[in-house]
């Protein structure tokens, strides 16, 4: 039985449970016969250190007060939150299979009145910076040191109300706030450069004031570092640009575009389970 915020420091375990988190984000999209497999697999192992490794939660008591909180700024990619949560021990493993379907918890984008452990609903692109950083200041008014972390697509921060949302959490500097770029380099209809050009990307964060750490998404010892430095810094909050591959670890589904939104046939499911086992 482990300990409410237990963290686990290994790699092997964080890594399997990254594969775990994969092979839900299929089981869910594929059952469902629709959702967001590629920007979900990007993620994944991001969302293993955060809930494994970095954040102080308690999945025994979701609404405890001094919990970190969580924005899943692109929530088409619940499919990866929940699989999460629920490898986490919010909710059990069953309740995957009910993802996008009529009266499930599960929606296709995120639900806080529904969903335990979800701390913000999202869905609307561009939004999840300007809760997050409601909620960093909440806790720094409040006295509380929980913080507070959002993960945005890089194809969202297209969206002008991200920049705005920047400006004010260098104004009031929110050392409480660390805000994720999954920058897979697609988005729905073709590459970022092809749509909208959101770089540099870390040169536009720095020029709004925020500490920039630069790694690869996908490797979990950076990722755990990046988290570890921005926890340690104190007087601007930190942006980590994580440079992913969307679609990863399913060799037919890397940088490709159009799983951004496609659920698998039944032998690309098995095709992609079987790879995902096998990495």
């Amino acid at each position: 039985m482990r300990d409410k915020c237990y963290k686990i420091e290994d790699t092997k375990e964080l890594k399997q449970i990254s594969k775990n988190i994969r092979k839900h984000i299929i089981d869910q999209v594929y059952l469902a016969k629709s959702g967001h497999p590629g920007g979900s697999l990007s993620i994944a192992d991001i969302m293993a250190v955060l809930y494994f490794n970095d954040m102080n939660i308690d999945e025994k008591n979701p609404l405890w007060e001094q919990r970190d909180r969580f924005v899943l700024s692109k929530g088409h990619c619940a499919p990866a939150l929940y699989a999460t949560l629920c490898e986490r021990g919010f909710f059990e493993k069953k309740d995957l299979e009910s993802f996008r379907k009529i009266k499930s918890f599960l929606q296709g984008h995120p639900d806080m009145n529904k969903t335990p452990g979800v701390d913000s609903s999202s869905g609307s692109l561009g939004q999840g910076l300007s809760i997050a950083n409601g909620m960093s200041i909440a806790a720094k008014l409040d006295g509380k040191s929980y913080r507070v972390y959002c993960l945005l697509g890089d194809g969202e921060i297209e969206e002008g109300q991200v920049w705005e949302a920047a400006m004010a959490s260098n104004k009031y500097k929110l050392d409480n706030l660390c805000v994720i770029v999954d920058n897979n380099n697609l988005q729905i209809d073709g590459t970022i450069k092809e749509v909208m050009s959101s770089y540099p990307i870390d040169e536009k964060f720095k020029s709004f004031g925020f500490n920039v750490i630069n790694i690869d998404g996908n490797d979990i010892d950076q990722i755990i570092k990046a988290f570890k430095e921005a926890r340690n810094l104190k007087g601007k909050p930190t942006c980590i640009v994580a440079k992913t591959i969307k679609g990863k670890g399913v060799s037919f589904m890397e940088n490709k575009c159009e799983w951004h939104g496609k659920a698998p046939s039944e032998e690309e499911y098995r095709i992609a389970l079987e790879e995902i086992n096998n990495l």
